[in-house]
């Protein structure tokens, strides 16, 4: 198994180079990333991404191990060391012919799916002659152990409120904004678009139902494009403003959007939203990722599961299943093209 994931700095001579990678084409002026480049220094430089991601890649090797699959597991980034290229190259030397690809989104759109298919493109083209087949595991955003980890994540969260809090609290899910027009082009043509937003409100709303909750918010955190060019809305700051106008003393934060605590999880809301709400007296708890989580491992096996003797795939929404491909192809013609494409 490929285990396929962004990627990020593990010193502060890492950072900018790996801030250019991520940007490189895009036009992000170099005061923009200077500023980016802040929040990662404010951690010593060192993202958590690789190490919660080596953290994971263990639990599943041990996952593994104990259900009777004899399945090494290959760790490849997009932006950082170690690359995904450098890490189909090991597999091929290895003797690996084919090979399962667990890329670290829970969901369609372009960011969240397409590239990993275009990074599995790219890394067979590197290699070759050679070069595994890579087979990449389907979306999971609704897969009940997901769901169950971030249930019982939020559960554990509200209980971190003051108890005369908890009452009143409101619960409030985000996931990394994109661009609208990215958004309107997520999944296959036919189906009209939004795919991202459309399975990240499931997701949210299968959470909030297994937590015994009927009112909750969908928002979105971490853009970084140009003012002018619209993005998923609302701001999960700008939330917080709206929440405390209305009245709300209490917030719990669940990021359904991400499978680890990484920066942007650590900066964007126990730094900045967290630091926001208590400027305006409000209580505010976020529920933690489920990288962490048993279950999680536990997860990735039975995906891995349904390609070894055809296991079941387990759901809990109507959404059809999508994302598993062959070699880096798209899920179908014209899925989730990149913002602009023609």
């Amino acid at each position: 198994m490929l285990w396929l994931s962004f990627g990020g700095p593990e010193g502060p001579q890492d950072v900018m180079p790996f801030l250019e990678n991520v940007t490189r084409g895009r036009g992000v002026p170099r005061e923009r990333l200077a500023e980016v480049a802040e929040h990662y220094h404010h951690f010593g430089g060192v993202s958590p991404i690789n190490e919660l991601n080596r953290k994971a890649i263990a639990a599943v090797e041990a996952e593994l191990r104990a259900q009777g699959v004899d399945m090494p597991v290959y760790f490849g980034n997009r932006n950082w060391t170690p690359y995904v290229e450098d890490a189909v190259r090991r597999m091929a030397a290895d003797g690996v012919g084919r090979a399962l690809v667990f890329p670290t989104s829970a969901y369609g759109g372009y960011s969240a799916c397409r590239q990993y298919d275009e990074d599995i493109a790219r890394a067979r083209e590197v290699m070759g002659d050679g070069a595994p087949d890579l087979v990449k595991l389907r979306h999971f955003f609704d897969h009940p152990l997901f769901v169950e980890c971030f249930a019982d994540a939020v559960r554990v969260a509200w209980m971190r409120l003051p108890e005369h809090e908890r009452g009143a609290a409101r619960l409030v899910f985000t996931a990394h904004s994109i661009p609208d027009s990215a958004d309107r082009a997520a999944g296959p043509p036919q189906d009209g678009g939004r795919l991202y937003s459309r399975q990240v409100a499931e997701a949210a709303r299968l959470v909030a139902r297994q937590c015994g909750v009927a009112d909750y918010d969908v928002v979105w955190q971490s853009r970084s494009g140009p003012a002018h060019v619209p993005w998923l809305e609302p701001d999960i700051v700008d939330h917080i403003d709206t929440l405390h106008g209305a009245g709300a003393t209490a917030v719990v934060v669940c990021p359904v959007g991400f499978v680890s605590d990484h920066l942007e999880v650590e900066w964007d809301l126990d730094n900045e939203a967290a630091e926001h709400a208590g400027e305006l007296g409000m209580a505010f708890a976020r529920a933690l990722t489920p990288s962490g989580d048993a279950r999680f491992a536990r997860m990735v096996v039975e995906l891995v599961r349904e390609h070894l003797g055809g296991a079941p795939a387990r759901k809990l929404s109507d959404f059809p299943r999508a994302g598993c491909t062959l070699n880096g192809a798209p899920c179908a013609a014209g899925c989730c093209e990149p913002a602009g494409a023609p």
